[in-house]
């Protein structure tokens, strides 16, 4: 069962709740008791065994500031 983030706007604390997809949107109230809660943008970590990606290159071409485009 998915987890969502929600922060309580009466007293500033966040809290999670596990709850099925179809009532992420629904209201929750806070531990505190409070019912002004937003749902806050989750992050997800996707770790793996791959290297990362290299460093973009600066300069020499391509890009509009690098490449001439800009006049």
């Amino acid at each position: 069962m998915p987890r969502y983030e929600y922060r309580c706007r009466t007293c500033g604390d966040t809290f999670e709740l596990n709850r099925p997809m179809a009532e992420s949107a629904a209201p929750a109230d806070c531990p505190a008791g409070h019912d002004d809660t937003v749902k806050l943008l989750s992050t997800v970590a996707v770790g793996g065994g791959s290297k990362s990606a290299p460093a973009p290159q600066t300069g020499g071409g391509g890009g509009c500031c690098g490449g001439g485009c800009c006049s």
